[in-house]
């Protein structure tokens, strides 16, 4: 971390900032407050705050980009986040469906020697229970489930998403990060995929948010459209 302390408040900026960074959104005001579900004012109000404190810089083109500090610091408390994460699924028991927002209300007032004591506990585990890696830079950037053609062989790699009522939905159709299946029908309503435990239907919006490794794979593209969109059939962070 760097010498110097984001507030709680600024953290989460920064977490959303980052989010949007890894999966290839830009980094505007106008996603972090879909992201964050909060008023245009009041995120223009912290942008404000965290460039001139020093962690975040406009760019001419009006979008964000992290500075090297703010780097750091978001990739602190990401990474944290996702070891909270792994640790409360692995080491408690808790669903993995039901441990995001627990991760974000712990994640700013954890010291470094409980940090190392999580680590330790949850062993060689790389990735938090929706399949981000702990350890940035080790992401595999795999296709999204609704752009695979039927037939393909897919592994679930993570969800891009880990709103807890998407991860509620997900989890209730049987899907689990590292799933083996086939994808059985795909359409502009559902997915359906077959693994060895049967079928598993989704709608084709929250297949956009499944990211996995697939065989044959489609055509790359970014990892989300564009635009962040709010609910269940559409989905934001």
């Amino acid at each position: 971390m760097s010498s110097t302390h984001a507030t709680d408040a600024e953290e989460e900026y920064l977490q959303s900032l980052f989010w949007l960074q890894e999966a290839d959104l830009p980094m505007t005001g106008a996603n972090v407050a879909r992201a964050m579900q909060l008023s245009p004012p009041t995120v223009h109000e912290m942008i404000g705050r965290l460039v001139d404190d020093g962690y975040i810089a406009r760019k001419p083109d009006k979008s964000l980009e992290f500075t090297a500090e703010g780097k750091e610091h978001a990739e602190a408390i990401v990474s944290r986040h996702r070891l909270i994460e792994r640790f409360l699924t692995d080491v408690l028991g808790i669903p993995w469906d039901e441990v995001h927002e627990e991760a974000e209300r712990m994640e700013h007032a954890m010291s470094p020697r409980m940090e190392e004591r999580m680590m330790a506990a949850i062993g060689d585990a790389k990735t938090c229970p929706h399949g981000h890696p702990i350890v940035l830079g080790d992401r595999i950037r795999g296709s999204l489930l609704a752009d695979c053609e039927v037939g393909a062989k897919v592994r679930i790699l993570r969800f891009e998403n880990e709103a807890e009522e998407l991860l509620h939905y997900l989890r209730e159709a049987g899907f689990e990060p590292g799933m083996e299946a086939i994808v059985k029908s795909s359409d502009d309503e559902e997915v359906v995929i077959a693994s060895d435990e049967g079928d598993h239907v989704v709608s084709h919006s929250v297949a956009e948010t499944v990211s996995v490794v697939a065989d044959p794979a489609p055509p790359p593209r970014a990892a989300l459209p564009e635009q962040l969109v709010l609910s269940r059939d559409k989905y934001g962070r």
